[in-house]
């Protein structure tokens, strides 16, 4: 294992990592989480059908349990 680093040499191992990269770290986790709740909010609201094919006699969609 000639010029393989060793876990203690890496500076990110064990708790060593640095303040800046636990800032980038948490940022883009919450970049992600806030990018999921958009598209979830958006899909949420836009879920309504605009046209509605069919009469209460006739719906054209079997609501049987068969």
């Amino acid at each position: 294992m000639n010029g393989e680093p060793t876990l203690d040499q890496i500076d990110d191992y064990n708790g060593n990592e640095s303040k800046e990269k636990r800032t980038t770290v948490r940022l883009v986790i919450a970049f992600c989480i806030a990018i999921c709740m958009i598209y979830g909010i958006v899909k949420y609201t836009n879920n309504s059908v605009d046209e509605y094919i069919g009469t209460i006699q006739k719906p054209g969609i079997n609501t049987s349990k068969n």
